[in-house]
């Protein structure tokens, strides 16, 4: 074989790859490519509710306090409240289209349901202003409580989220409730919630 064929099939190949990764990247930026999209290159194939799970309930530990039918979200400002499952269920319910954002460089959307945080924290007169803490029954790891500043806060989109693309939260998405709020990472946006107060 000349030296010129092998230089012309190899330039070929390295053309027609590059073509076909381009062409990918611009199928996945429109839309997502059957289970797998750039945007989130983890699977979701399998994934509870179609979106991938960086830390499980059995991972966190939680998975028999996120199960107890005695579970309250406890909300403390000026006055305190615990609030079961039903409750929460019974108040204003609003659904936003928020995507969760993965410091390992994916990002998916998903349609998230549940009551408004800022509508929670009047109920127990928490200050326009204050920073609130968010605790996760989860009892190791960096994220087990976050803080969130008040424009997040009180964002109308930020919800205490209780339904994931309308369905109950899954177990390993944070059920029974958990936070969802726009611009935040997924660290922050606190799964298997037990308390809010002020921080």
């Amino acid at each position: 074989m000349s030296d010129d064929l092998s230089r012309r099939r190899f330039l070929w190949g390295v053309g027609g790859g590059s073509a076909l990764l381009g062409a990918a990247a611009l199928a996945h930026s429109v839309s997502p490519w059957g289970p797998f999209s750039l945007k989130a290159p983890r699977s979701r194939t399998g994934s509870p509710q179609d979106l991938p799970v960086n830390r499980s309930a059995r991972q966190a530990d939680v998975t028999a306090l996120a199960l107890d039918p005695d579970w309250g979200l406890r909300l403390s400002g000026s006055s305190t409240a615990t609030l079961a499952l039903s409750d929460l269920d019974r108040l204003p319910q609003h659904t936003e289209v928020l995507p969760i954002s993965c410091v390992e460089g994916w990002t998916v959307d998903a349609t998230w349901t549940g009551v408004r945080l800022r509508e929670l924290l009047d109920l127990v007169g928490m200050p326009e202003d204050a920073t609130i803490r968010l605790r996760s029954m989860q009892q190791r790891g960096a994220f087990r409580e976050t803080t969130m500043p008040s424009p997040y806060a009180r964002d109308p989109r930020t919800l205490v989220a209780l339904q994931l693309n309308g369905e109950r939260l899954d177990l390993d998405h944070g059920y029974p409730a958990r936070i969802i709020a726009p611009g935040r990472p997924g660290v922050l946006q606190t799964k298997w919630l037990t308390s809010i107060e002020e921080a």
